[in-house]
């Protein structure tokens, strides 16, 4: 349930965001944590004012309107430049 409440609000959001040549997909909702995570693709990618996009906006927008978010954190924050390789143990 939680899920589609993100997912419906997200939509609402997302013709901002495209406007800026970038766009937002929802990847996970935990439930139990309340940490929605999403990834910005697009401009949104290489833009410095993505961080304030994601926590001023987005996160800011969805913790007022779906009851239980707590935090959105951003998927591609956490994949490898481009141009890196993964460390092998």
């Amino acid at each position: 349930m939680m899920r589609d409440d993100v997912d419906k609000v997200i939509d609402v959001i997302r013709p901002a965001i495209q406007a800026d040549n970038g766009d937002i997909i929802l990847r996970d909702v935990d439930e139990s944590t309340g940490v929605v995570t999403v990834e910005l693709i697009g401009a949104c990618v290489s833009c410095p004012a993505s961080t304030v996009t994601l926590k001023a906006g987005v996160e800011r927008i969805l913790k007022d309107r779906v009851r239980g978010v707590t935090e959105v954190v951003n998927l591609g924050e956490n994949a490898l430049e481009v141009g890196e390789s993964p460390v092998m143990l």
